[in-house]
């Protein structure tokens, strides 16, 4: 017996020569634009293309904390564990056009605090994923990193016209998932035995947004980010997940 597969409803007409269910046409379907090397700043964060010498003191020292090794567990890459290998990473790093790399800075201090990348870049389907992110310990957690997620979805989901934003993680990151679902991507599935990460299995947990939610969403990220949800002592308000949820809790389903 064949179980059915429980899930939304997908969108769909029938097709006309077959009777079969197939999906709705793409009003344009030209692809999206491939992203480029450029400055994206916001209130709190300011993302740069990843540079080798500008970002390279600011990037280790952010990259090496003593619990480094926790912080990088879930990472393609492990913690750098010497200034030759984190400038071997980054010699790689700079010079890749997937995953394109920014460097994170803190607009407060000016200090590099963590890089993020635009990842399996996708241009006819127009699908486009967020990864390798690390956020160092002064930024993880605040209206900096929050902001940074913010500008490449912005990026990506008007600037460039991708439909789909992705984030994948190690299906074992709890944090990561539990961090998927604040920024408001919605929980897809876990692929099993999906890829070997440093030797070892990684079954990935799956999430996304799609462009007609992105609206509710841009929304939601700006009340959580403007000043006026935050205290003296830089305390939100109201919690970004309550506004994602909300937000995506609006959104009609197609059927």
């Amino acid at each position: 017996m064949i179980q059915d597969i429980p899930a939304d409803p997908i969108p769909q007409e029938t097709d006309s020569d077959s009777g079969l269910p197939i999906g709705p046409r793409v009003p344009d379907p030209s692809p999206a634009r491939p992203p480029e090397r450029v400055v994206l700043a916001g209130r709190y964060a300011r993302l740069d293309p990843l540079h080798s010498t500008l970002h390279r003191d600011d990037l280790y020292a952010a990259s090496t904390p003593p619990d480094r090794a926790a912080r990088f567990r879930y990472l393609p890459d492990p913690a750098p564990d010497s200034p030759e290998a984190f400038d071997s990473w980054l010699a790689r790093s700079v010079a890749s056009p997937d995953p394109l790399f920014f460097a994170v800075t803190d607009r407060t201090t000016g200090r590099v605090e963590g890089r993020q990348a635009l990842m399996r870049i996708a241009p006819s389907n127009r699908c486009i994923e967020i990864g390798h992110i690390y956020w160092g310990p002064r930024i993880a957690g605040t209206r900096v990193a929050t902001e940074a997620m913010y500008l490449l979805a912005v990026y990506a989901l008007e600037t460039l016209g991708y439909r789909r934003f992705e984030w994948k993680c190690d299906a074992l990151n709890a944090p990561s998932r539990r961090a998927a679902l604040r920024f408001g991507f919605t929980y897809e599935g876990r692929f099993r035995r999906a890829v070997i990460v440093r030797g070892r299995n990684r079954d990935t947990a799956w999430f996304a947004m799609i462009d007609e939610e992105w609206p509710a969403l841009k929304a939601a990220y700006e009340q959580w980010l403007a000043p006026g949800n935050f205290d003296d002592q830089c305390r939100q308000g109201t919690r970004l997940s309550q506004l994602t949820a909300k937000a995506l809790a609006s959104v009609p389903r197609s059927a």
